[in-house]
């Protein structure tokens, strides 16, 4: 039963993989005996965090807004892994807080570039290998906010929301090519950020938690199974869903 949960033989890219969420599910991928390439603007995170998975790890610093390099990513990381890549996440992102009448549309429209569009470059770029060898997997990070409402994020919400149209749609695409496309939408995660958000705020953990069916938040490592089960052959008949992982938020009370 354990081999139809192995990635021996798959090769994952990983955007926004040097911390949090992201180095969950490279975490994961790795153990599950993929090869794992993390993607991401901030070089020293990188290197620690290839460092702390061990050699099935490489790193590659570079910039995914910087939509003209999208081929050159996918070629680099193929160079470095040494075997093409056979597994996308597209993880990376940004955040933004703010009234909706106070963001403007420059910073609304960073947001999208990120999240979406930097995202679509990068399946558009890993597409045609992944087709030409009928094997391949591209895995979005959604959110919460892809299910219901959350105030001063509206940037953030669109694009998470989007995210899950483009697996919708993506999916009918390309599954018949043996390329199958699902998401990841994360509750409420532990990492640094969060505990330095609800810190300050005891009354707004009360009532996230009171949310959460679990009565607890999840780890990174949580999404990282997630991932691992999504790009395994255990789920090869799954193509074009959005896996809540979220202890029960998005159906409590």
């Amino acid at each position: 039963m354990q081999n139809v949960f192995s990635l021996k033989s798959e090769t994952a890219l990983i955007t926004g993989g040097g911390t949090g969420i992201g180095l969950g599910i490279a975490r994961c991928l790795s153990e599950a005996g993929a090869k794992v390439v993390l993607v991401g603007r901030r070089e020293s995170e990188l290197r620690s965090a290839a460092e702390s998975i061990g050699s099935s790890a490489h790193y590659l610093p570079v910039d995914i807004t910087d939509l003209k390099r999208a081929s050159e990513i996918i070629d680099s990381a193929t160079v470095l892994a040494g075997s093409p890549i056979s597994i996308l996440v597209n993880n990376a992102g940004i955040h933004l807080k703010k009234a909706a009448v106070e963001t403007t549309p420059e910073e609304f429209q960073s947001v999208i570039q990120t999240h979406v569009i930097a995202a679509h470059a990068l399946s558009r770029a890993v597409l045609p290998g992944m087709i030409e060898r009928r094997h391949g997997n591209i895995l979005f990070t959604a959110s919460m906010t892809s299910f219901f409402g959350m105030p001063l994020v509206i940037a953030y919400s669109a694009a998470k929301s989007a995210l899950m149209g483009i697996v919708r749609s993506l999916s009918t695409e390309v599954s018949q090519h043996g390329v199958r496309v699902n998401a990841i939408a994360p509750g409420w995660i532990e990492s640094d950020m969060l505990h330095k958000a609800l810190e300050a705020d005891p009354d707004r953990k009360n009532r996230i938690l009171a949310r959460i069916s679990m009565k607890r938040f999840g780890q990174p490592d949580d999404i990282g199974h997630a991932a691992v089960y999504l790009c395994s052959p255990a789920a090869r008949y799954v193509t074009g869903i959005t896996l809540a992982v979220d202890g029960g938020a998005s159906v409590g009370f």
